[in-house]
């Protein structure tokens, strides 16, 4: 038991101190510079096409969604008669 906690705490070290350094190129300075500008665009569809899909998408299914929880709720408050 005690072996097998060694051999793993030797395994996460291993992992974690020969992780490759690749050096990656920051987009901050890019994506602050986009979202700051002053271009009458609201901020949450700063992003591009994709940003304006996702909130379409939303805002139809939210409307969708409403719009069929009114239905059942008016199906429901007014049940059909027995005859």
């Amino acid at each position: 038991m005690l072996r097998n906690l060694l051999a793993l705490r030797q395994v996460a070290q291993r992992t974690i101190t020969t992780a490759s350094r690749r050096q990656f190129e920051s987009k901050v300075p890019e994506k602050q510079k986009l979202f700051q500008e002053d271009n009458g665009i609201p901020v949450h569809l700063k992003g591009g096409v994709a940003d304006a899909l996702l909130y379409r998408a939303t805002m139809i299914l939210t409307v969708g969604g409403t719009a069929y929880a009114i239905y059942q709720l008016a199906m429901t408050s007014f049940p059909k008669k027995q005859n």
